[in-house]
């Protein structure tokens, strides 16, 4: 009987990490609305990651992308999608720095935590990757330096 309840957990979560993105309505540092059930990357992988502005753990991870990002997008076509968590009066704060580190991702405002709530962020930063056909393949909150190897590797195999 042990057994039996270990794999249904197993297969429960296989499940749940392969689910898709859920419909909220965010806006794009030009003010404009996306419907995050929308988010593709035409067959290709996309990476998902929540941050703060105050986040110093945040900052680390994004640099890091930020300079693997074109070979990453050479190789894989992969997408990065950058949702900031920040508060509305602190969401001035997003496109000075954005602009500031000449950071190329996809960035939404989730100001609410609505997007971050319908995907069960606890914590910044959180990472999901997505494959081509628009499924969750992996999530890890926090952020240790070398992480972005793990993710390279998983969006290389992603279809």
């Amino acid at each position: 009987m042990k057994k039996f309840f270990a794999i249904m957990i197993a297969l429960l979560s296989v499940v749940a990490i392969q689910a898709e993105l859920p419909a909220v309505t965010l806006q794009d540092m030009d003010g404009k609305s996306v419907n995050t059930a929308e988010l593709t990357n035409g067959g290709k992988p996309m990476i998902i990651s929540f941050w703060a502005t105050w986040c110093k753990p945040c900052m680390r991870e994004l640099k890091a992308l930020h300079e693997l990002y074109a070979d990453w997008q050479e190789e894989t076509g992969v997408k990065i999608v950058i949702v900031s968590i920040d508060q509305a009066q602190d969401a001035n704060k997003v496109k000075p720095l954005v602009d500031g580190f000449g950071w190329e991702f996809d960035v939404l405002l989730d100001p609410n935590g609505d997007f971050k709530r319908a995907m069960n962020v606890q914590m910044v930063p959180h990472v999901f990757v997505i494959d081509g056909k628009g499924n969750i393949i992996h999530n890890h909150a926090g952020y240790t330096d070398g992480a972005e190897e793990e993710l390279y590797e998983l969006i290389t195999n992603a279809k």
